[in-house]
């Protein structure tokens, strides 16, 4: 079994910016030369998330507009108190969403579908360098 890693770097905005980086995976994948194993990206940090969506325009609005229903940013949470830095949201955003996805890899191909693309998630309420790690195992 063969297992390639890499890290992906993204500079964000913060505030729940969605980020396509199925480009970046599959290039990764083509790559390693793996032909059929899992693929999992992970985001380093507490206030990010990896998912699938279908990337456009009308999901992107959307999806930040639903997390602020259920989980406000400016509501006083618990976090906020101590450590004073105005992001308890952002972790419970992270939390619901989740830091990592795994995807089958299939004949050298993600095994998404046709209106499926990953994204990051950057939930923070501040500019960030993100690091998201790309582990691919498989033959």
């Amino acid at each position: 079994m063969k297992i390639v890693s890499e890290i992906i770097n993204k500079k964000t905005h913060g505030n729940t910016e969605i980020i396509n980086i199925t480009d970046d995976i599959q290039e990764i994948l083509k790559k390693s030369g793996i032909e059929n194993g899992l693929c999992t990206v992970f985001c380093i940090g507490s206030t990010g998330g990896i998912t699938t969506l279908e990337y456009e325009r009308g999901l992107i609005k959307d999806l930040p507009e639903f997390l602020n229903q259920i989980i406000p940013q400016g509501k006083k949470y618990h976090h906020d108190a101590t450590w004073g830095d105005g992001n308890g949201h952002s972790h419970l955003r992270s939390a619901l969403i989740k830091t990592s996805f795994s995807i089958p890899v299939i004949n050298s191909e993600l095994t998404l579908g046709t209106w499926q693309q990953v994204v990051f998630i950057d939930f923070d309420n501040r500019p960030r360098n993100r690091r998201i790690v790309i582990q691919i195992m498989g033959k």
